[in-house]
């Protein structure tokens, strides 16, 4: 049923969102890549994807602060794939700082990017889903759109509106053939994460797995960080059939973070 869709994924060149896209490519379903790479660079990545797996792919470096760009991002996707069938709003940036020295540079830009460029990459793809009576978005959000921690206001923030933003949608789209969901994970593993694993076991003078463990067990029961894949793999099943009753969730993939 999906292969020939076609997927836009926000912040797709690593992390989370490039492992979404190979598993959505490795379905058949088309491909408009996003991330803060050069033109040169993306047309690379994009031409990996059709060698490895056969399909289309569209490139955009569309800064998602800028309101304009969002709306050229989409439009042009629309125009150049056809349409615009998932939409999945993963890109995001953090910083970490107590509320009285959060910098106002900072919280407006993790504002912008993690949830006014997800409301604005809905507001112009929604038409072309409700007029083709069938789409899927899922929002990237997180376990802290769910709970809070110390030192992470504007992140908390962000996330949580995007729960609500994902709730509201859903409401608005039920009879038009659109689901709407959000997906809060938990630890994930990537490249900043060990950063930061090695960073404490410099500091304490443990072993790399005992500080990993530390780190991962203070906040979550599973002790076990989340391949990015996994995610993948779970943004696919909401695009199925089989999910599309399946809307206004807010699913966590937490490791049991949310359940104590």
């Amino acid at each position: 049923m999906l292969n020939e869709k076609v997927a836009l994924i926000t912040g797709s060149t690593s992390g989370i969102g490039l492992a979404t896209a190979h598993v959505l490519a490795a379905q058949g379903i088309n491909l408009v890549l996003h991330g803060l790479m050069s033109a040169s660079q993306g047309q690379e990545l994009a031409d990996s994807f059709k060698a490895q797996y056969g399909i289309s792919v569209l490139f955009d470096n569309a800064d998602l602060s800028d309101v304009a760009r969002i709306e050229h991002l989409i439009k042009r996707a629309i125009e150049q794939m056809g349409s615009i069938d998932i939409l999945i709003n993963n890109a995001g940036i953090q910083h970490t700082e107590s509320a009285e020295n959060f910098p106002l540079d900072k919280w407006n830009a993790i504002i912008a990017i993690n949830l006014s460029a997800a409301f604005h990459a809905i507001q112009y793809a929604l038409p072309n889903m409700k007029s083709n009576g069938w789409g899927r978005i899922i929002n990237v959000a997180s376990v802290h759109g769910l709970v809070g921690s110390v030192n992470k206001s504007a992140y908390c923030a962000a996330k949580h509106g995007l729960v609500g933003l994902t709730k509201v949608l859903a409401l608005e789209c039920a009879e038009q053939g659109v689901t709407v969901n959000a997906i809060c994970p938990g630890w994930v593993d990537t490249p900043l994460i060990n950063d930061q694993i090695s960073a404490i076991a410099k500091q304490q003078n443990i072993a790399f797995e005992q500080a990993k463990y530390q780190l991962v067990t203070a906040k979550q029961p599973l002790p076990e960080m989340m391949a990015p894949e996994q995610i993948g793999e779970f943004i696919l099943f909401l695009c199925s059939e089989s999910a599309r009753s399946i809307t206004g969730s807010a699913l966590p993939m937490d490791g049991a973070w949310t359940a104590q």
